[in-house]
């Protein structure tokens, strides 16, 4: 029993220690599809995203985090000379692992950089409009990324922007449509606000 309490307050300390922040966020996003099929446009849309990170550490942190996102692309076919348009609209579950480093480190202002590794879980695609038939099946199941991003706390309020690079194609390679190098391109800004210790460190 003293062993056991001798771990936990040890766990306790080094919890402490690590200053351990909780930063739920809401916000927007912009994702696009690089190198489009043969006869197709894409192009950004406004979607949304909701999620949480956790940032552990003192100026230089382990920021793990994940996000629920609908991501909008707007699609446009040329097909025997007659356009069809629809919104593409993809769910899908973000996994973060980034390291973030605070450039201004004040009493209520921090500026930040962060940057890492992020995995998108494809949870499910819908065409708004079923004008074109791109579906779940078309696609990779998930998606390697690199995020970078750029972030300002005021006291407990913060907002972020960034940029995730898709690292894989997006679409199967035995897809009906064939071989495609379409890789994400997403851009966001979130809101949101901070919990937890060293807020005014």
């Amino acid at each position: 029993m003293k062993k056991l309490l001798t771990i936990l307050c040890g766990a306790l300390t080094l919890a402490a220690a690590a200053q351990i922040q909780i930063n739920p966020q809401l916000g927007m996003t912009l994702q696009n599809l690089t190198e489009a099929p043969d006869g197709t446009v894409v192009r950004s849309a406004v979607g949304g995203q909701l999620g949480v990170d956790f940032r552990v550490g003192n100026r230089l942190k382990f920021q793990p985090g994940f996000f629920l996102g609908r991501n909008a692309t707007v699609v446009t076919v040329e097909n025997d000379s007659v356009e069809i348009e629809d919104n593409l609209i993809r769910t899908m579950l973000k996994l973060k692992a980034l390291v973030t480093y605070n450039i201004v480190y004040k009493e209520g202002f921090k500026l930040r950089v962060n940057l890492g590794p992020t995995y998108d879980i494809l949870m499910s695609v819908d065409n708004k409009d079923d004008e074109i038939q791109w579906n779940k099946s078309d696609f990779n199941a998930g998606s390697f990324n690199i995020d970078g991003g750029l972030g300002l706390d005021i006291w407990c309020l913060t907002i972020e922007t960034g940029a995730s690079l898709g690292l894989t194609p997006a679409f199967k390679d035995d897809a009906d449509l064939g071989k495609i190098d379409s890789k994400y391109f997403t851009w966001y800004l979130n809101l949101g606000v901070v919990f937890g210790d060293g807020m005014d460190d």
